[in-house]
């Protein structure tokens, strides 16, 4: 993939997949260094099958007998002299304390790192296609942070109001982008 975003957006459609209710994208950026973490509640995965999560041969699909996302995730962390972490817990092994929460960084002035990309539309495309998600994003840098909650955004609009309606996806986008 030619954009971290899109990465993200990827191993964030893996968690819904893995019935996630409960998802967080934090990016957090120190210096030229942005750390990336993608948690969820999902179902989890095994120690063993974690363990090669990052091998393009291991996958959970059916149609096909490769899997990219985090391969690629992985290559694009470690080709800037970052890291690349997987921890999962199951919920058939640890009852309530199950997901997975994956760990990148990327040195974001290395020659070979790709650019985080349109981390706003990546946000919103999640939203949009599953309002009941329960979604916080968190963007920290030296100087403050960004953050939304899916959470915080029903609590105010209320019952009547679904989070991929068009004006609200509009508002999520202006805000993400700096604009609300």
């Amino acid at each position: 993939m030619k954009e971290l975003s899109l990465n993200i957006l990827d191993i964030a459609q893996n968690s819904i997949k893995a019935d996630a209710q409960h998802l967080t994208i934090a990016l957090v950026r120190r210096g030229s260094w942005l750390t990336v973490t993608i948690s969820d509640d999902g179902s989890g995965m095994s120690p063993e099958f974690a363990a090669e999560a990052a091998n393009p041969f291991t996958t959970t699909r059916t149609t096909r007998t490769v899997g990219m996302g985090l391969p690629l995730f992985k290559l694009a962390a470690e080709q800037t002299g970052g890291t690349f972490s997987i921890e999962s817990r199951r919920a058939s092994r640890d009852g309530d304390a199950h997901g997975t929460t994956i760990t990148a960084s990327f040195d974001t002035g290395h020659v070979d790192c790709e650019p985080l990309g349109d981390i706003a539309s990546t946000v919103v495309t999640l939203i949009q296609g599953n309002p009941e998600l329960s979604l916080t994003y968190l963007y920290s840098t030296e100087q403050g942070e960004t953050r939304l909650s899916t959470d915080e955004m029903r609590e105010i609009l209320g019952d009547g109001v679904s989070l991929d309606h068009p004006e609200v996806l509009a508002w999520a986008r202006e805000f993400l982008e700096g604009e609300a």
